[in-house]
């Protein structure tokens, strides 16, 4: 589970930034999870997405960590799905060799492969594995991440992140995230509920701005 900050001596760092599959079984032990499905391969919009999530991190201050990590994980039912694979080992080499070359192309530092195993040491500082029982998805639930990516693991949640949506086009917006819920309700095979997950570092205004989206693109609706 990702800790906001990560001590050294007397110095606070940030925990680095890395992009999985929003899979609830995807946990990341240190690193920041910022969530698109299939780690943005064949994710139509993606790229923008991406500039925009830049901006959004960007705001941090140019003294943070701002330099995104890509990740793939095991058994990846959205890369099976849109590369036509046979079964998971095959998917498992192909997206390791899609996402690293879709790292290069996007400017990003590949760290690896999260394996159904004790947690992993990755390059780039990024460490994680897959928790969920293999062959089965037990998520009842969609997260939207919208003030700097994930900060409580939960097994029970598909994530998708939207922290970046307040600094992008709404048509993007909904292109983006739509696409993602769609397939997560096609693994549960139901409607699932969508909540946020608002705790985080982003500035207040940038979060707002993001949760402004959602509820415009009818995505959540407050409760009080």
């Amino acid at each position: 589970m990702s800790d906001k900050n990560n001590s050294v001596g007397e110095k606070t760092t940030p925990m680095p930034w890395v992009i999985t599959c929003g899979d609830e079984g995807v946990q990341i032990n240190h690193g920041r999870r910022l969530a698109f499905v299939g780690a943005g391969l064949r994710l139509e919009g993606f790229s923008k997405a991406l500039a925009a999530l830049r901006k959004t991190l960007a705001s941090y201050g140019s003294d943070l960590d701002t330099k995104l990590r890509l990740a793939a994980n095991e058994e990846n039912a959205y890369v099976k799905t849109v590369f036509n694979l046979n079964d998971f080992d095959e998917t498992n080499a192909s997206m390791q060799q899609h996402a690293e070359a879709m790292a290069d192309r996007e400017g990003m530092l590949y760290v690896g492969i999260l394996p159904f195993a004790d947690p992993l040491e990755l390059k780039h500082e990024i460490k994680g594995h897959m928790v969920r029982p293999k062959g089965i998805h037990i998520a009842n639930k969609i997260c939207l991440s919208i003030a700097g990516g994930e900060t409580t693991y939960n097994l029970g949640r598909y994530l998708i992140s939207a922290d970046w949506v307040g600094l992008a086009d709404p048509k993007l917006a909904k292109q983006v995230l739509e696409a993602q819920i769609k397939f997560y309700e096609s693994l549960s095979g139901k409607t699932l509920p969508i909540i946020i997950e608002e705790e985080g570092d982003l500035a207040e205004e940038l979060i707002e701005k993001n949760k402004a989206v959602l509820v415009k693109l009818g995505l959540y609706q407050p409760t009080s």
